[in-house]
């Protein structure tokens, strides 16, 4: 019975048109109100407790960060520095397209920020020099997802506020799997370069010199310096994941006016877009609270855990089952709602048969990554497909990120595989 309510209603009011959080919300009063003797005051009173916690301010921070990021332009000319390096490779600049998303991946949390950040600058530079489309597109679709899983990450941000699970370790234990994806990216890159070397144009210009290329990346400094202002004060103790974020934005604004294209309408438009994006995120994550309280004081993920006790699942299938519905729910939803939303189930589920906190968040990021790449909703897609002015059509966007979809799903697999490419890091440190 509260089975059939928890999935009926949520599906019902969402197909009224309701918010997803709303949606979500609502259904956990009804499951208070029916099964909890009326008890709907524990709702408001976790969403009080949730949104009045300091670790929350973080999240429109770091948001800001991106949209100043995107806004000032200091894309142009870390990506023209790093150029160099990578013309020469098969595949040429579409390697820079994947390493400047890494390092754009380094002080800003947003998947979308990244790809759109990098992709105004690649884009018409790179299908100027003839560069197919299609392979632009993917690359840097592919390459924007980094932004989420390279921290500071908001999904592992996010992840950590709802589950109580230590951000610091959470942004430590994404390092290794996103250079892990960054190098299997570079590896397709590679290899299809040299199948179809019409597709990356080379020799176009009179090569660089290696010393020369090296004294060019003097011009990555601003990101060199907003990553030690983010990262660095986070990592030494120094600094909370908010305050961390605090200062990322302050040294964002002061390098978007000195050296990048920043201005007041700028900064304005930035805060607007924050406030847009933020209101959508904790619309979700308030709704989500309210049902993950509903489904605790119910013993919902207990009953689960009985159930699939009974039926012999081993935790390793309960896993592969939870995949696949991530994979398919990343087909209609947003990864960051889809992820606010599975999570007073999920976490706990998976937690109970033993799969560590820390890896857990690893896993869904991931997860989210994929959903960024997979139609009809995949954002990356969408924010790429309009940067070309509709010259790359929405499918052939989902065929070129196809490759990059397959290297997340095997990090996925290699991590499942080896856990502690993702739990080393935070093993290592206290924080």
């Amino acid at each position: 019975m509260i089975w059939t309510l928890l999935g009926g209603m949520t599906l019902a009011t969402v197909m009224t048109g309701a918010v997803l959080g709303a949606a979500l919300g609502l259904t956990g009063f009804a499951i208070l109100y029916f099964f909890s003797g009326g008890a709907t005051n524990l709702g408001v009173q976790a969403v009080w407790n949730t949104f009045n916690s300091y670790t929350l301010t973080a999240i429109p921070l770091f948001i800001l960060l991106g949209e100043i990021l995107v806004a000032s332009g200091l894309a142009r000319n870390v990506y023209r520095a790093m150029s160099p390096l990578f013309a020469r490779l098969p595949g040429g600049l579409l390697h820079t397209n994947i390493a400047v998303c890494t390092l754009f991946g380094a002080v800003s949390g947003s998947s979308m920020a990244v790809a759109a950040a990098v992709g105004s600058v690649a884009y018409p530079e790179l299908t100027r020099r003839g560069y197919d489309r299609n392979s632009v597109v993917g690359s840097l679709a592919g390459g924007g997802t980094l932004g989420l899983l390279i921290p500071p990450s908001l999904s592992l941000l996010i992840y950590g506020a709802f589950t109580e699970t230590s951000i610091g370790k959470l942004f430590l234990a994404g390092i290794v799997p996103g250079l892990i994806a960054a190098a299997g990216f570079m590896v397709w890159i590679t290899i299809h370069s040299l199948r179809r070397p019409e597709l990356a144009p080379r020799n176009l210009e009179p090569a660089v010199g290696l010393g020369q290329a090296l004294k060019g990346l003097v011009e990555i400094w601003p990101l060199l310096a907003l990553i030690g202002a983010v990262l660095g004060s986070l990592f030494a103790g120094l600094a909370t994941p908010t305050e961390s974020a605090g200062m990322g934005v302050a040294a964002a604004i002061i390098l978007g006016f000195a050296v990048g294209d920043l201005t007041l309408a700028g900064i304005g438009r930035a805060l607007m877009s924050t406030v847009t994006t933020f209101a959508v995120i904790a619309m979700v994550f308030m709704g989500a609270v309210i049902l993950a309280q509903s489904i605790s004081v119910l013993g919902l993920p207990q009953q689960l855990l009985g159930q699939m006790a009974e039926l012999g699942l081993s935790p390793l299938m309960v896993l592969l089952a939870i995949i696949v519905i991530y994979i398919l729910l990343g087909m209609v939803f947003d990864g960051l709602s889809m992820m606010i939303m599975t999570l007073p189930i999920v976490f706990p589920l998976l937690t109970g048969l033993g799969y560590d906190p820390i890896w857990l968040g690893v896993l869904i990021t991931l997860l989210i990554e994929i959903g960024m790449l997979t139609p009809p909703v995949g954002m990356n897609l969408f924010v790429l497909v309009g940067m070309s002015n509709n010259q790359v059509t929405l499918g052939d966007a989902a065929r070129a990120a196809l490759p990059y979809w397959l290297v997340l799903l095997g990090v996925i697999a290699l991590m499942t595989l080896v856990p502690t490419l993702a739990t080393g890091l935070p093993s290592l440190v206290k924080l």
